[in-house]
């Protein structure tokens, strides 16, 4: 049931498209209904008693051809219904009962791990007896397909697949038939889609009970002729398409590296130098540099400063922040601090030593009374409460360091300490994407979407109220339930956010 409800969450529907499958074609269905709750069939023009049988089966969207139009045309009407229907991925596997319904849980992973990818089935062929035209057919395949995108795959005539519908290039000009396949993977490679390959089972049946509708003659010439098409496009429109935007990933990255170096090393650190040593240092000044702060932290994730991204964000209560808080929120990535800092002046940040010390910026941080966690919470407590009096709130990362996944790891207890000895509420962010953009030990920029979103406060009362049912009460405990609050809410934002990546 869970797996049914990741599925819809994350708007995956199952395509299954037929043609004179009445011997098979009810046990699939059925299977793929245990796992997943939307399937639409698309009946091919067939003309045994498939559409009798489908018509009898609950639960499922049909969609059917008066004539027989070829497998590619049976996909385009299943991908138009589908995104008709709202969902973003479709899931794709044959109705002749080659494929085991029960594998896709693989595919929901392999989904959740690669969002926005195209992900390709890649059938283990050991021990199955197939004809000598099918084996060279894939290999053929496979070979063609390397060369017109300087990819491998090692199945490319696999049908059981999971497409991004939002980023299936090249359908209007798909060609009817098996090779129509063939095409989506080559002009999603040319357009950057990621092609992630798994294992997945597959049965065969006994020659004699297999039902094929491939013709070698005419489907090996048609593939023939299309593959001398695709070579020439890859020449002219694949390879430009790849340079582009092999050139453009480092244009982003120096374009952001350069903007960064201006903004910080060249115009804020030599302004702020100045402004701190005219003058004698007041709680006004001192304000005005954490206003200074926020500003440039706005300008860059507002306005393009990160490009490639698009930056969106939510604040559950607009007076959040009119008191301090203890602010805490996962971590995934260096631009983590910059999304926070967009919301108010008055948040003072613990970081690591080697943000505190850091050549570029870790002179306004160390003035901006930003301090090292390594220092020891007993140590900072006086200064922790001397900026909380002064209206300040205290952001802590409670995972302590970026994850490399974006996962949400253990939370220490130091937040909620802090919040039990300066008596203020927890105030909690959640983020979403900066670790996609810029990954734990990665050097370039890539594209993703980034989100914050600003809970409601929450008092440590509420919480240990919250968990009295739990059995004893401690800081620890508190940790671990917001911990779990966490990956349900990044579950949450995940599912939401990623039928548009």
């Amino acid at each position: 049931m869970r797996q049914k409800t990741l599925l819809h969450d994350r708007g995956i529907c199952v395509v299954i498209p037929t043609y004179n499958n009445g011997g098979t074609i009810a046990d699939v269905v059925q299977r793929t209904l245990a796992e997943c709750s939307d399937v639409i069939v698309v009946n091919d023009g067939s003309t045994d008693n498939t559409s009798t049988i489908l018509h009898s089966i609950d639960g499922i969207t049909l969609v059917e051809h008066e004539k027989n139009k070829g497998k590619g045309c049976a996909l385009k009407t299943g991908f138009r219904k589908a995104l008709e229907m709202g969902f973003a991925y479709a899931i794709t596997l044959d109705g002749d009962g080659q494929h085991y319904p029960e594998d896709i849980t693989l595919f929901l992973e392999a989904n959740r791990k690669h969002p926005g990818s195209l992900i390709v089935g890649s059938r283990d062929l050991s021990g199955i007896t197939l004809s000598k035209g099918s084996r060279f057919a894939n290999r053929f395949s496979n070979f063609w397909f390397w060369i017109q995108t300087g990819r491998r795959l090692e199945d490319t005539q696999t049908g059981y697949r999971l497409y991004p519908l939002k980023k299936l290039y090249g359908l209007s000009l798909l060609t009817s038939r098996y090779e129509s396949e063939l095409e989506l993977l080559v002009f999603s490679s040319w357009h950057g889609v990621k092609l992630i390959p798994i294992p997945i089972r597959v049965y065969y049946p006994p020659a004699g009970e297999r039902v094929s509708h491939f013709r070698p003659a005419a489907d090996f010439a048609r593939i023939s002729v299309l593959n001398t098409v695709l070579c020439f496009l890859a020449v002219v429109y694949g390879l430009p398409l790849r340079v582009g935007r092999f050139l453009m990933k480092y244009v982003r990255t120096y374009y952001s590296l350069l903007f960064f170096i201006i903004c910080c090393l060249f115009l804020a650190t030599p302004l702020v130098w100045l402004y701190l040593h005219i003058g004698k240092m007041t709680e006004h000044k001192r304000f005005r540099l954490h206003q200074l702060i926020q500003t440039m932290s706005r300008f860059v994730m507002l306005h393009h400063g990160i490009p490639g991204t698009k930056f969106t964000y939510k604040v559950a209560d607009e007076k959040a922040f009119d008191k301090p808080h203890v602010i805490i929120c996962n971590h995934q990535s260096h631009l983590d601090l910059t999304c926070q800092l967009i919301f108010s002046p008055r948040i003072i940040f613990l970081t690591n030593d080697w943000v505190w010390n850091n050549p570029f910026y870790g002179f306004l941080i160390r003035h901006a009374e930003y301090y090292p966690v390594a220092e020891g919470i007993e140590e900072l407590m006086p200064k922790l409460k001397s900026l909380v009096e002064r209206g300040y709130s205290i952001a802590v990362f409670p995972e302590g360091t970026r994850s490399k996944d974006c996962s949400i790891g253990r939370f220490h207890q130091g937040a909620f300490y802090i919040a039990e000895q300066l008596g203020i509420d927890i105030l909690p962010m959640y983020l979403y994407g900066t670790g996609k953009v810029l990954p734990k030990k990665t050097y370039t920029l890539q594209k993703s979407p980034i989100y914050i979103e600003v809970g409601k406060p929450m008092s440590l009362k509420s919480l240990m109220g919250a968990m009295s049912s739990m059995g004893p009460m401690s800081l620890k405990s508190i940790a671990s339930l917001m911990r779990k609050h966490y990956i349900e809410k990044y579950e949450e934002l995940s599912n939401r956010i990623e039928q548009d990546v």
